[in-house]
C-alpha cells in the first residue's frame, strides 16, 4: 500500500508536502542501505504477509505507513533512531489529521523493530517485523549488497570494532527464530540461515587473521 493511500485509509489527508519530507529524509547522503527503497520493500513485503494473515483494510494500511516510516531517521544509532523515527511517524500523522489511536499503534509498531519483539499474537508487528528482515533471506548477490551498506553506513568505527559488533549481530540472530510466521518461514528462512552462517565465517576468518 502506498503512503497516500495508507494515510487516506486511516481517515487522514495525505499532502505531497507529506511525502515530500519523507522522501527527503531517506534520501540523506550518509544512508546506503537504509534508503528509500528499503522502505518500499518493507512496505511491499509486509503487504503480502498482511494478505497471508488476512488483515483488513485499517490494518494493512497501519502497516503501511509503520514500513514507511520506521527508518525514516537514520543516524546509525540503534535505539534512539527508532524512538526518533516513531515521534517523525507521529508528527507527520498529526499534520495529516490522523486519529490519536491509529497514531499511538503506528509508533508502537516502529518502537518494536528496536528488539524485533513483539507479543506472539500481534499480527501486524509480525507482517512488520518479518518483512524487514526479508533482506536476510534474499539470494547472496543482494544480501551481499546489503551486507556492504550497512558497513558503510558504520563507516566511524575501524574494522576490528566493526568485525567483532558484527559478529555479536550474526550470531544473535542465528540463535533465535528470525521469522514470526510460516509464510515467511518457509519463503526466508533457509536462505537466510545460510547468508547470516557464510558472512559469520567470513568475519571470524578475518578475526583469525588479524591476530
Amino acid at each position: 500500500m502506498e503512503w497516500p493511500e495508507a494515510i487516506a485509509a486511516l481517515g487522514g489527508e495525505p499532502s505531497a508536502a507529506g511525502w515530500a519530507r519523507l522522501e527527503a529524509r531517506y534520501g540523506e547522503p550518509h544512508r546506503r542501505y537504509h534508503t528509500l527503497d528499503h522502505a518500499a520493500a518493507v512496505a511491499r513485503d509486509s503487504a503480502w504477509l498482511a494478505d497471508v494473515l488476512d488483515l483488513g483494510e485499517t490494518s494493512r494500511a497501519l502497516v503501511a505507513v509503520a514500513a514507511w516510516t520506521h527508518d525514516v531517521v537514520y543516524d546509525a544509532k540503534p535505539g534512539e533512531d527508532e524512538r526518533a523515527s516513531a515521534a517523525w511517524a507521529r508528527e507527520a500523522l498529526k499534520q495529516a489529521k490522523t486519529g490519536e489511536a491509529h497514531i499511538e499503534r503506528v509508533t508502537d509498531l516502529i518502537l518494536a523493530t528496536t528488539k524485533h519483539d513483539a507479543p506472539p499474537e500481534d499480527a501486524l508487528a509480525t507482517a512488520l517485523l518479518d518483512a524487514d528482515l526479508a533482506i536476510l533471506g534474499a539470494p547472496p548477490e543482494l544480501y551481499a549488497t546489503y551486507a556492504r551498506g550497512v558497513r558503510e553506513e558504520y563507516a566511524k568505527y575501524p574494522d576490528d570494532i566493526w568485525r567483532e559488533g558484527r559478529v555479536a549481530v550474526l550470531e544473535g540472530l542465528l540463535s533465535r527464530t528470525l521469522y514470526r510466521s510460516e509464510a515467511a518461514r518457509t519463503r526466508w528462512a533457509s536462505t537466510a540461515t545460510a547468508n547470516l552462517s557464510a558472512e559469520l565465517t567470513h568475519w571470524l576468518r578475518a578475526r583469525s587473521d588479524h591476530r
